[in-house]
């Protein structure tokens, strides 16, 4: 979602015209409704000290709009929160109890073997509704545990990475477009 997307869309939340967002962040000439227009279909892009001029007026974390700190865990949670406002319904989240014994799905729950690879607070667990994600996360599954079970090497686990989709091989059913493991 684009930074004129969310712009939008927080707005209208608010309650504001562009023309009062306008006003507030002090584009105060005429047609100055027109500039967030202009933001808001993506056709400029404001700087960062417009953006948190904008965030103020808005009422919201600037972190909406940008990132503080690119790579950072609260950055990747706004992205996070913002895929679920862009793809309704794809972003699941569930809560995961201990069992000793098995895996079961109950109502809202999941019940997981206990053992020593499962944090010591019971995890929240994530899933999307949407093929290519689950897709992928399959095939990244499928590494990790390689990489656990030591059938590929650190270096090759994160040869997959650098070059992910052209290493993708959909969980070895056919020749990735770049090979990335060494013994091929």
């Amino acid at each position: 979602m684009t930074v004129g997307d969310k712009i939008k869309i927080i707005r209208t939340f608010r309650g504001m015209t562009q023309k009062q967002l306008a006003m507030e962040v002090g584009l105060e000439n005429k047609g100055a409704e027109n500039r967030i227009a202009q933001y808001e279909i993506n056709y400029r892009a404001p700087k960062k000290e417009l953006l948190d001029l904008i965030s103020k007026a808005l009422s919201v974390n600037p972190q909406n709009f940008y990132d503080h700190a690119p790579g950072s865990m609260e950055a990747f949670f706004h992205h996070l929160l913002w895929l679920e406002e862009e793809f309704t319904g794809v972003l699941n989240l569930f809560q995961m109890h201990r069992y000793p014994d098995s895996y079961n799905l109950y109502d809202n729950f999941v019940l997981y073997h206990d053992s020593d690879d499962w944090p010591p607070r019971e995890p929240v667990g994530i899933y999307f509704d949407s093929l290519p994600v689950n897709d992928f996360l399959k095939e990244w599954l499928l590494r990790k545990q390689e990489l656990k079970a030591k059938e590929i090497t650190p270096e090759e686990y994160f040869e997959w990475k650098l070059n992910w989709p052209d290493t993708c091989d959909d969980c070895g059913k056919h020749e990735p477009s770049i090979p990335w493991r060494k013994d091929k």
